[in-house]
Parts: structure tokens; C-alpha cells; sequence
């Protein structure tokens, strides 16, 4: 069983790659002062850049997790999401409101993936 970790830190490592799936840990967005639209697309651009440093992309989806800060913001995160996702490849899908490690940020996502 081979196991790797990927920018591994103290607290946690940014993927990990298991048995052809990877597990990303949690992206946000690189620019917390954008509105929605623009915290959920530079979250995305993160995940497609994360998915293809361990040899996969959005195609390859198998489950996200979304955490919004507030449920005003699920038509504007869709908006762009529904724009990202490739038709008929929809990965399952949980969209929660939570509360954010700081709060300037709009939107998470967390990733698990087909390698």
C-alpha cells in the first residue's frame, strides 16, 4: 500500500494520493478580499492546479464538499461552479454553510479524485 503526500506541513499536506484516488485538503480562494464570484473561481483555478501536479483533473471529480459562509452566497458560487464542471461529469456534491477559519472568506472546497 504506497501512500504519498504532497506540500506536507506540520498540520496537514495540500493532496495525498491513495489507491488511484487523491484527497485535497481544503482550498480556498487566493484573493479573500474578491466577492463570491471571484473567491469561487480562483478556488477552482486552485483545485485544477493541485489536480494536475498529482496527474489528474476536474474530469476525473468524484466527490466535493462546499462550505459557504452563508447560504446567500450558494447562487453565486453555482453560478461559476456550473461554468467549471464538464457536462455530464458532475462529481456527488455536499454544499454546506459553516463558519470559515477567517472571515473575509466566502467559500471552501474540498476534493477527492480519481488518479
Amino acid at each position: 500500500m504506497t501512500i504519498e503526500r504532497f506540500e506536507t506541513k506540520q498540520r496537514m499536506s495540500r493532496a495525498v494520493v491513495h489507491n488511484n484516488t487523491v484527497y485535497l485538503c481544503g482550498q480556498v480562494a487566493a484573493d479573500a478580499s474578491a466577492d463570491i464570484t471571484g473567491q469561487t473561481e480562483t478556488t477552482l483555478a486552485k483545485i485544477d492546479e493541485l489536480l494536475a501536479s498529482v496527474g489528474t483533473d476536474k474530469t476525473r471529480l468524484l466527490s466535493v464538499t462546499i462550505y459557504v459562509s452563508s447560504m446567500d452566497h450558494f447562487q453565486g458560487m453555482n453560478a461559476v461552479w456550473d461554468a467549471w464542471v464538464p457536462e455530464g461529469l458532475a462529481p456527488a456534491r455536499a454544499c454546506v454553510e459553516a463558519k470559515m477559519a477567517r472571515p473575509e472568506l466566502l467559500v471552501e472546497m474540498s476534493v477527492i479524485a480519481a488518479v
